[in-house]
């Protein structure tokens, strides 16, 4: 991949350019941000460039023999660890097992969650994880030689995601690195990874992608018009992979709002019967995307909330959901807003830490339907 196709973040290409420039490469680094940011993308074209046979000032490239194989990722210098599952009766799954599927899934976009990973693998509601034994594996491939390459590089894909022992094997290497190796970690929740890996990677942090650069983008990619992709980069908060929804209006998204509108409904009305049907929809979701959906029903609050204030521009929503946002906004007050996104997010917690999610959910349901009433009646 070429810097050039990474939407936006010119400061972090400057970066990584010259650091390779100045032969000032550390070897372990961490990109860490929003993941709609350009997490994967950025790593991607900065191992292409570390490699380039003729690297340019601002770009690898494209055509040497390591371009061509590293944009196919191909090349024999280049390495991919990433969460997986167990498929049948596999005892130690490893992700040399997955990397057709994984080669496919890349190259369809760079931009992608863990949720459409394995989506793409018909395993929705596996969580995934990079089990032990990729550990060894780990070693393994870094302990032979280069084949062709400047640098043998590793892309380690969620490392938050990695069992303790691989964790373990992982460090082990990153203390005592082979000549010319270097690791890219791209994780969005770093807080999740071992603090003694963490402690031993350079962490860059990249923010989300500007306006401007989001329009570009949008207009390349989706060749929607400059009105449209303005609009869309304004409320997608710097968020490719969110921006990319909206442009598509994808099934995901409108199955999130719809959740939202039911569940809203439900609360208002008392309707018990409503709500525990909601309930059990929500608990046969894979974790991934029940935790997403909790986040968008925070950030449609937010919206809701602000939407009292009447200026457009602080409203980050799409057209249908301003729609809804539009009748809703008049419930949501300073009553009842912070309650609400304080249920949200602590179900959202105790989920992320394997609480039982129907005990969870219907736990917050019931006092978010009791606060939202009650609060109503006092207007």
């Amino acid at each position: 991949m070429l810097f050039k196709d990474v939407v936006g973040q010119m400061p972090i290409k400057d970066h990584l350019i010259s650091m390779v420039s100045e032969d000032r490469i550390s070897h372990a680094q961490l990109f860490t941000g929003p993941s709609g940011a350009g997490l994967m993308p950025m790593a991607l074209a900065f191992a292409q460039y570390v490699n380039c046979h003729n690297p340019g000032p601002d770009d690898s490239c494209g055509v040497c023999p390591s371009c061509k194989k590293m944009a196919k990722l191909i090349h024999p210098d280049f390495h991919f660890v990433f969460p997986i599952m167990k498929r049948g009766n596999e005892k130690s799954p490893v992700c040399a097992d997955y990397l057709n599927e994984w080669r496919e899934f890349v190259l369809q976009s760079p931009y992608f969650t863990v949720h459409e990973w394995f989506s793409f693998l018909n395993a929705e509601k596996s969580q995934g994880m990079i089990y032990t034994q990729e550990g060894n594996e780990i070693i393994k491939r870094l302990s032979l030689k280069n084949f062709e390459g400047r640098y043998k590089i590793m892309v380690v894909w969620q490392p938050e995601k990695m069992h303790n022992s691989a964790a373990n094997k992982l460090l082990k290497i990153l203390e005592e690195p082979p000549a010319r190796t270097l690791f890219l970690l791209v994780s969005d929740y770093p807080v999740g990874i071992l603090p003694t890996i963490l402690s031993r990677t350079q962490q860059l942090k990249i923010p989300r992608i500007d306006d401007a650069s989001m329009t570009k983008g949008l207009m390349d990619a989706f060749m929607v018009s400059e009105e449209e992709a303005h609009t869309v980069a304004r409320i997608s908060g710097g968020d490719f992979i969110r921006a990319r929804d909206i442009v598509g209006n994808s099934e995901e998204k409108q199955f999130f709002n719809q959740m939202f509108v039911n569940f809203m409904r439900y609360s208002y009305k008392g309707q018990l019967d409503e709500i525990s049907r909601w309930v059990e929809q929500l608990s046969a979701l894979p974790k991934e995307r029940l935790k997403n959906i909790l986040l968008y029903c925070i950030a449609i609050l937010r919206e809701s909330y602000i939407a009292n204030f009447d200026i457009a521009e602080l409203v980050y929503a799409t057209p249908a959901e301003n729609d809804f946002i539009g009748k809703f906004k008049p419930f949501v007050n300073d009553r009842n807003v912070e309650m609400m996104v304080e249920e949200f997010s602590l179900a959202l917690s105790h989920i992320e830490q394997n609480g039982n999610t129907r005990l969870v959910l219907f736990d917050m349901a019931i006092k978010i339907s009791s606060w939202f009433r009650i609060s109503n009646k006092l207007v």
